[in-house]
Protein backbone atom coordinates (compact mmCIF):
# COMPACT_ATOMS: atom_id res chain seq x y z
CA UNK A 1 0.00 0.00 0.00
CA UNK A 2 3.03 2.34 0.56
CA UNK A 3 3.84 1.43 -2.73
CA UNK A 4 0.93 2.76 -4.32
CA UNK A 5 0.51 5.81 -2.29
CA UNK A 6 4.06 6.73 -3.29
CA UNK A 7 3.97 6.31 -7.03
CA UNK A 8 0.32 8.38 -7.33
CA UNK A 9 2.03 11.25 -4.75
CA UNK A 10 4.69 10.82 -7.61
CA UNK A 11 2.47 11.18 -10.20
CA UNK A 12 0.43 14.07 -8.93
CA UNK A 13 3.90 15.97 -8.40
CA UNK A 14 4.50 15.88 -12.05
CA UNK A 15 1.77 16.63 -13.12
CA UNK A 16 1.48 19.96 -10.85
CA UNK A 17 5.48 20.58 -12.55
CA UNK A 18 3.88 20.25 -15.55
CA UNK A 19 1.09 22.16 -15.26
CA UNK A 20 3.13 24.68 -13.55
CA UNK A 21 5.73 24.82 -16.78
CA UNK A 22 3.10 25.54 -19.58
CA UNK A 23 1.69 28.36 -17.11
CA UNK A 24 5.32 30.31 -17.69
CA UNK A 25 5.34 29.34 -21.26
CA UNK A 26 2.10 30.88 -21.75
CA UNK A 27 2.65 33.85 -19.73
CA UNK A 28 6.36 34.86 -21.91
CA UNK A 29 3.96 34.50 -24.90
CA UNK A 30 1.47 36.82 -23.98
CA UNK A 31 4.12 39.46 -22.65
CA UNK A 32 6.00 39.08 -26.13
CA UNK A 33 2.63 39.62 -28.40
CA UNK A 34 1.89 42.61 -26.14
CA UNK A 35 5.06 44.02 -26.72
CA UNK A 36 4.57 43.87 -30.52
CA UNK A 37 1.35 44.53 -30.52
CA UNK A 38 2.77 47.96 -28.88
CA UNK A 39 5.32 48.49 -31.32
CA UNK A 40 2.70 48.30 -34.07
CA UNK A 41 0.41 50.43 -32.56
CA UNK A 42 3.46 52.95 -31.98
CA UNK A 43 4.34 52.68 -35.50
CA UNK A 44 0.50 53.10 -36.80
CA UNK A 45 0.62 56.64 -35.27
CA UNK A 46 4.12 57.21 -36.21
CA UNK A 47 3.14 56.56 -40.32
CA UNK A 48 -0.48 58.18 -39.74
CA UNK A 49 1.62 61.29 -38.33
CA UNK A 50 3.82 61.39 -41.36
CA UNK A 51 1.23 61.01 -43.64
CA UNK A 52 -1.10 63.44 -42.40
CA UNK A 53 1.88 66.15 -42.17
CA UNK A 54 2.39 65.39 -45.72
CA UNK A 55 -1.31 65.60 -47.46
CA UNK A 56 -1.27 68.77 -45.01
CA UNK A 57 2.06 69.98 -46.89
CA UNK A 58 0.10 69.10 -50.49
CA UNK A 59 -3.04 70.61 -49.45
CA UNK A 60 -1.56 74.31 -48.30
CA UNK A 61 0.85 73.96 -51.27
CA UNK A 62 -2.37 73.50 -53.73
CA UNK A 63 -4.26 75.93 -51.94
CA UNK A 64 -1.64 78.79 -52.41
CA UNK A 65 -0.47 77.63 -56.54
CA UNK A 66 -4.11 77.03 -57.33
CA UNK A 67 -6.54 79.72 -58.05
CA UNK A 68 -9.21 80.54 -60.91
CA UNK A 69 -8.90 84.53 -62.01
CA UNK A 70 -11.35 86.15 -63.79
CA UNK A 71 -10.67 88.71 -66.37
CA UNK A 72 -13.43 91.37 -67.07
CA UNK A 73 -14.90 92.89 -69.86
CA UNK A 74 -17.39 95.87 -70.60
CA UNK A 75 -20.11 95.30 -72.90
CA UNK A 76 -20.93 98.08 -74.61
CA UNK A 77 -23.44 99.67 -77.83
CA UNK A 78 -21.79 100.25 -81.35
CA UNK A 79 -22.10 99.14 -84.97
CA UNK A 80 -19.99 95.59 -85.94
CA UNK A 81 -20.18 94.37 -89.74
CA UNK A 82 -19.33 90.84 -90.83
CA UNK A 83 -17.44 90.83 -94.13
CA UNK A 84 -14.38 89.29 -96.92
CA UNK A 85 -11.75 91.37 -97.81
CA UNK A 86 -9.56 90.42 -100.65
CA UNK A 87 -5.98 92.28 -101.74
CA UNK A 88 -5.00 93.22 -105.22
CA UNK A 89 -3.31 95.81 -107.47
CA UNK A 90 -4.76 98.90 -109.45
CA UNK A 91 -4.62 98.09 -112.93
CA UNK A 92 -5.16 99.84 -116.33
CA UNK A 93 -8.16 99.07 -118.52
CA UNK A 94 -7.37 101.42 -121.49
CA UNK A 95 -4.02 102.11 -122.44
CA UNK A 96 -2.35 103.07 -126.12
CA UNK A 97 1.07 102.66 -127.34
CA UNK A 98 1.41 104.46 -130.58
CA UNK A 99 4.33 103.98 -133.08
CA UNK A 100 5.57 104.86 -136.33
CA UNK A 101 4.31 102.42 -139.37
CA UNK A 102 7.08 103.75 -141.60
CA UNK A 103 10.47 106.22 -141.45
CA UNK A 104 8.45 109.07 -141.82
CA UNK A 105 9.05 113.22 -140.22
CA UNK A 106 7.51 114.44 -137.19
CA UNK A 107 5.35 117.32 -138.78
CA UNK A 108 3.02 117.99 -135.79
CA UNK A 109 2.78 117.70 -132.28
CA UNK A 110 -0.45 118.84 -130.48
CA UNK A 111 -0.30 117.61 -127.03
CA UNK A 112 1.82 117.14 -123.95
CA UNK A 113 2.40 114.91 -121.06
CA UNK A 114 -0.27 114.85 -118.74
CA UNK A 115 -2.72 116.65 -120.98
CA UNK A 116 -6.22 114.65 -120.68
CA UNK A 117 -7.37 114.03 -124.08
CA UNK A 118 -11.05 112.94 -125.82
CA UNK A 119 -11.64 110.27 -127.95
CA UNK A 120 -10.69 111.28 -131.29
CA UNK A 121 -8.76 114.08 -130.14
CA UNK A 122 -5.57 114.71 -132.74
CA UNK A 123 -2.30 113.65 -131.44
CA UNK A 124 0.75 113.94 -133.75
CA UNK A 125 0.89 114.31 -137.46
CA UNK A 126 3.61 112.82 -139.58
CA UNK A 127 4.94 113.20 -142.83
CA UNK A 128 3.29 110.62 -144.57
CA UNK A 129 -0.18 112.19 -144.10
CA UNK A 130 -1.43 110.19 -141.12
CA UNK A 131 -2.63 112.10 -137.97
CA UNK A 132 -2.75 110.22 -134.85
CA UNK A 133 -5.95 110.46 -133.01
CA UNK A 134 -6.87 109.49 -129.19
CA UNK A 135 -8.66 105.65 -129.15
CA UNK A 136 -10.29 106.44 -126.03
CA UNK A 137 -10.53 109.55 -122.95
CA UNK A 138 -7.25 109.56 -121.75
CA UNK A 139 -4.01 111.35 -120.18
CA UNK A 140 -1.00 111.69 -122.18
CA UNK A 141 1.98 109.49 -120.19
CA UNK A 142 4.45 109.80 -122.79
CA UNK A 143 5.74 111.69 -125.54
CA UNK A 144 9.06 110.02 -127.51
CA UNK A 145 9.47 112.49 -130.68
CA UNK A 146 9.24 116.29 -131.35
CA UNK A 147 8.58 117.82 -133.62
CA UNK A 148 10.88 117.66 -136.57
CA UNK A 149 12.20 114.39 -135.79
CA UNK A 150 13.52 111.84 -137.84
CA UNK A 151 11.83 108.20 -136.45
CA UNK A 152 12.26 105.16 -138.02
CA UNK A 153 9.05 102.41 -139.07
CA UNK A 154 8.20 100.53 -135.49
CA UNK A 155 9.74 103.89 -133.38
CA UNK A 156 7.63 104.26 -130.25
CA UNK A 157 6.08 107.99 -130.54
CA UNK A 158 3.08 108.65 -127.65
CA UNK A 159 1.64 106.92 -125.20
CA UNK A 160 -2.31 107.69 -123.94
CA UNK A 161 -3.35 106.23 -120.71
CA UNK A 162 -6.78 105.96 -118.55
CA UNK A 163 -5.94 106.62 -115.16
CA UNK A 164 -9.59 107.38 -114.37
CA UNK A 165 -11.30 104.21 -114.83
CA UNK A 166 -8.70 101.36 -113.75
CA UNK A 167 -9.77 97.85 -112.39
CA UNK A 168 -8.83 95.67 -109.45
CA UNK A 169 -8.24 91.68 -109.95
CA UNK A 170 -8.32 89.52 -106.53
CA UNK A 171 -7.99 86.04 -106.02
CA UNK A 172 -10.82 84.44 -104.00
CA UNK A 173 -10.33 80.93 -102.80
CA UNK A 174 -12.88 77.93 -103.00
CA UNK A 175 -13.76 78.59 -99.01
CA UNK A 176 -15.47 81.66 -100.05
CA UNK A 177 -15.83 81.79 -103.89
CA UNK A 178 -20.00 81.07 -103.13
CA UNK A 179 -20.28 83.92 -101.22
CA UNK A 180 -19.16 85.91 -104.07
CA UNK A 181 -21.22 86.82 -106.91
CA UNK A 182 -21.21 89.23 -109.96
CA UNK A 183 -22.97 92.48 -108.97
CA UNK A 184 -22.27 92.28 -105.61
CA UNK A 185 -21.34 95.65 -103.93
CA UNK A 186 -18.05 96.10 -102.59
CA UNK A 187 -15.72 99.00 -101.53
CA UNK A 188 -12.19 99.89 -102.57
CA UNK A 189 -9.70 101.31 -100.68
CA UNK A 190 -6.37 102.53 -101.79
CA UNK A 191 -4.51 102.50 -98.28
CA UNK A 192 -1.24 104.71 -100.22
CA UNK A 193 -3.50 107.15 -101.59
CA UNK A 194 -5.93 107.53 -98.47
CA UNK A 195 -8.43 106.89 -100.73
CA UNK A 196 -11.76 104.47 -101.29
CA UNK A 197 -14.51 103.99 -103.72
CA UNK A 198 -17.74 102.24 -103.67
CA UNK A 199 -17.99 99.27 -106.64
CA UNK A 200 -19.26 96.07 -107.49
CA UNK A 201 -18.02 92.87 -108.53
CA UNK A 202 -18.26 93.08 -112.49
CA UNK A 203 -17.01 89.48 -113.62
CA UNK A 204 -15.67 86.43 -112.21
CA UNK A 205 -13.47 84.11 -113.84
CA UNK A 206 -14.48 80.62 -112.82
CA UNK A 207 -11.21 78.93 -114.65
CA UNK A 208 -8.90 77.94 -111.52
CA UNK A 209 -5.52 78.20 -110.57
CA UNK A 210 -4.74 75.74 -107.99
CA UNK A 211 -1.71 75.97 -105.27
CA UNK A 212 -1.44 74.41 -102.22
CA UNK A 213 -3.87 71.99 -103.03
CA UNK A 214 -6.30 75.40 -103.12
CA UNK A 215 -8.52 76.48 -106.36
CA UNK A 216 -9.01 80.16 -106.74
CA UNK A 217 -11.39 82.06 -108.92
CA UNK A 218 -10.51 85.98 -110.15
CA UNK A 219 -12.67 88.26 -109.36
CA UNK A 220 -12.81 91.89 -110.90
CA UNK A 221 -13.92 94.89 -110.19
CA UNK A 222 -14.15 98.18 -111.75
CA UNK A 223 -13.35 101.45 -110.28
CA UNK A 224 -13.84 104.95 -111.00
CA UNK A 225 -11.01 106.93 -109.68
CA UNK A 226 -11.68 110.40 -111.62
CA UNK A 227 -12.51 112.23 -108.47
CA UNK A 228 -9.01 111.52 -106.91
CA UNK A 229 -5.46 112.23 -107.51
CA UNK A 230 -2.64 110.20 -107.08
CA UNK A 231 -4.38 107.12 -107.60
CA UNK A 232 -2.11 105.07 -110.52
CA UNK A 233 -1.36 101.81 -111.81
CA UNK A 234 0.42 98.75 -109.52
CA UNK A 235 -0.69 100.45 -105.81
CA UNK A 236 -2.18 97.97 -104.02
CA UNK A 237 -5.85 97.97 -103.49
CA UNK A 238 -7.92 96.20 -101.06
CA UNK A 239 -11.51 94.82 -101.94
CA UNK A 240 -14.18 94.14 -99.21
CA UNK A 241 -17.69 92.87 -98.96
CA UNK A 242 -19.66 93.49 -96.35
CA UNK A 243 -21.62 89.96 -95.83
CA UNK A 244 -23.72 91.18 -92.13
CA UNK A 245 -24.18 94.35 -90.64
CA UNK A 246 -25.94 95.52 -87.31
CA UNK A 247 -26.38 98.59 -86.12
CA UNK A 248 -26.34 100.37 -82.53
CA UNK A 249 -26.41 96.84 -80.73
CA UNK A 250 -24.89 95.52 -77.65
CA UNK A 251 -21.11 94.20 -78.43
CA UNK A 252 -19.13 92.41 -76.41
CA UNK A 253 -15.41 91.18 -77.35
CA UNK A 254 -14.92 87.93 -78.40
CA UNK A 255 -12.91 86.94 -75.76
CA UNK A 256 -14.99 87.36 -73.22
CA UNK A 257 -16.76 84.02 -73.93
CA UNK A 258 -17.22 80.90 -73.15
CA UNK A 259 -18.29 78.01 -74.78
CA UNK A 260 -20.55 75.14 -73.18
CA UNK A 261 -20.27 71.21 -73.55
CA UNK A 262 -23.54 71.77 -75.47
CA UNK A 263 -21.63 74.33 -77.96
CA UNK A 264 -23.33 77.14 -76.14
CA UNK A 265 -22.45 80.27 -75.48
CA UNK A 266 -22.28 82.17 -71.64
CA UNK A 267 -20.64 84.71 -69.76
CA UNK A 268 -19.30 84.86 -66.24
CA UNK A 269 -21.44 87.38 -63.78
CA UNK A 270 -20.42 88.10 -60.26
CA UNK A 271 -23.18 87.68 -57.86
CA UNK A 272 -23.62 89.76 -54.37
CA UNK A 273 -22.23 87.44 -52.61
CA UNK A 274 -18.92 87.60 -54.64
CA UNK A 275 -19.62 84.21 -56.29
CA UNK A 276 -19.63 83.51 -60.19
CA UNK A 277 -22.93 82.29 -61.99
CA UNK A 278 -23.10 81.33 -65.69
CA UNK A 279 -24.91 83.14 -67.64
CA UNK A 280 -26.32 81.83 -71.32
CA UNK A 281 -25.76 84.50 -74.21
CA UNK A 282 -27.43 84.47 -77.67
CA UNK A 283 -24.72 85.86 -80.16
CA UNK A 284 -25.55 87.76 -83.89
CA UNK A 285 -23.02 89.14 -85.75
CA UNK A 286 -19.39 88.70 -85.49
CA UNK A 287 -16.18 90.68 -87.24
CA UNK A 288 -13.52 88.30 -85.13
CA UNK A 289 -12.69 90.49 -82.75
CA UNK A 290 -15.88 91.10 -81.75
CA UNK A 291 -19.63 89.87 -81.19
CA UNK A 292 -23.92 91.32 -81.13
CA UNK A 293 -25.33 90.09 -77.81
CA UNK A 294 -28.63 89.22 -78.71
CA UNK A 295 -29.96 88.67 -75.38
CA UNK A 296 -28.03 87.63 -71.66
CA UNK A 297 -26.56 90.76 -70.86
CA UNK A 298 -26.64 94.40 -71.49
CA UNK A 299 -25.23 97.54 -72.32
CA UNK A 300 -22.74 99.13 -69.26
CA UNK A 301 -22.40 95.47 -67.38
CA UNK A 302 -19.14 93.42 -66.53
CA UNK A 303 -18.64 90.30 -67.43
CA UNK A 304 -15.90 87.45 -66.55
CA UNK A 305 -14.01 84.97 -68.27
CA UNK A 306 -11.48 82.26 -66.81
CA UNK A 307 -7.91 83.54 -67.07
CA UNK A 308 -6.34 80.08 -68.77
CA UNK A 309 -2.83 79.28 -65.94
CA UNK A 310 -1.95 76.54 -67.51
CA UNK A 311 1.69 76.83 -65.88
CA UNK A 312 0.05 76.35 -62.26
CA UNK A 313 -1.52 73.26 -63.32
CA UNK A 314 1.08 70.59 -63.03
CA UNK A 315 1.82 67.37 -61.43
CA UNK A 316 -0.41 67.13 -58.50
CA UNK A 317 -2.08 70.56 -58.82
CA UNK A 318 -3.60 69.27 -62.07
CA UNK A 319 -4.59 66.03 -59.99
CA UNK A 320 -6.46 68.09 -57.10
CA UNK A 321 -7.25 71.20 -59.24
CA UNK A 322 -11.05 70.55 -58.75
CA UNK A 323 -10.76 69.90 -54.67
CA UNK A 324 -8.64 72.96 -53.99
CA UNK A 325 -9.22 75.81 -56.02
CA UNK A 326 -9.45 79.17 -54.72
CA UNK A 327 -11.31 81.94 -56.67
CA UNK A 328 -9.62 85.51 -57.61
CA UNK A 329 -11.27 88.53 -59.54
CA UNK A 330 -8.47 90.16 -62.03
CA UNK A 331 -9.92 93.62 -61.35
CA UNK A 332 -7.35 95.79 -63.35
CA UNK A 333 -8.60 97.51 -66.54
CA UNK A 334 -6.02 95.58 -68.98
CA UNK A 335 -8.40 93.41 -70.83
CA UNK A 336 -11.32 95.31 -70.37
CA UNK A 337 -13.59 96.33 -73.71
CA UNK A 338 -11.97 99.34 -75.70
CA UNK A 339 -15.24 99.68 -78.33
CA UNK A 340 -15.88 103.34 -78.93
CA UNK A 341 -19.06 102.80 -80.92
CA UNK A 342 -17.64 102.21 -84.47
CA UNK A 343 -15.68 99.42 -86.69
CA UNK A 344 -12.21 98.08 -85.97
CA UNK A 345 -9.73 96.57 -88.13
CA UNK A 346 -7.88 95.60 -85.74
CA UNK A 347 -9.36 92.20 -85.84
CA UNK A 348 -7.65 89.35 -83.20
CA UNK A 349 -7.62 85.41 -84.09
CA UNK A 350 -10.53 83.57 -82.75
CA UNK A 351 -11.71 79.79 -82.86
CA UNK A 352 -12.96 78.46 -85.63
CA UNK A 353 -16.56 77.19 -85.89
CA UNK A 354 -16.32 76.40 -89.23
CA UNK A 355 -17.28 72.38 -88.51
CA UNK A 356 -20.25 73.64 -86.00
CA UNK A 357 -23.68 72.68 -87.29
CA UNK A 358 -25.83 75.05 -88.46
CA UNK A 359 -27.97 76.48 -85.76
CA UNK A 360 -26.09 75.23 -83.12
CA UNK A 361 -24.30 77.92 -81.30
CA UNK A 362 -26.57 80.59 -80.00
CA UNK A 363 -28.16 83.12 -82.06
CA UNK A 364 -30.91 80.89 -83.80
CA UNK A 365 -30.09 81.83 -86.86
CA UNK A 366 -27.52 79.23 -87.99
CA UNK A 367 -24.61 82.84 -87.97
CA UNK A 368 -21.39 81.19 -86.49
CA UNK A 369 -19.48 83.87 -84.77
CA UNK A 370 -15.61 84.38 -85.20
CA UNK A 371 -15.99 82.02 -88.56
CA UNK A 372 -12.47 82.42 -90.28
CA UNK A 373 -12.88 83.41 -93.98
CA UNK A 374 -8.91 83.29 -93.90
CA UNK A 375 -7.98 81.68 -97.71
CA UNK A 376 -4.22 80.49 -98.07
CA UNK A 377 -2.24 81.65 -100.72
CA UNK A 378 -0.48 84.75 -99.50
CA UNK A 379 -1.95 88.82 -100.04
CA UNK A 380 -4.36 87.64 -102.64
CA UNK A 381 -6.14 84.94 -101.36
CA UNK A 382 -8.90 86.85 -98.89
CA UNK A 383 -9.70 87.46 -95.10
CA UNK A 384 -12.66 87.90 -92.77
CA UNK A 385 -13.18 90.51 -90.83
CA UNK A 386 -14.51 94.06 -90.89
Amino acid sequence: MSEITEMKEKETAEEKTISSGKTEKDIKKKKRNRKKIIKRIIWTVIILLVVGVALWSVYSKLRSDYKITYNPYTVTTGSISNSLSFTGNMQLIDSAAYTADADVKVREVYVSVGDKVKKGAKLMRLSDGTTIEAEFDGTVSAVEAAKGDDVKSGSALLTVADFDHMQVSVRVGESNISEVSVGQACKVTVSSANASFDSVIGAIDYSTYTGNNVAYYTAKVNVDTSAVENVWPGMQATITITLQEAQNVTVLKMDALSTARDNTAFVYKEKENGEMEEVPVTVGVSNGNYVEIKSGVTAGETVYKIAEKQEELTGLAALFSNAFTNRQVNRNNRNRNNWNGTNTTDFGDMPDFSNMPAGSFPGGNGDRPGESGNTPGGGNGGSRGN
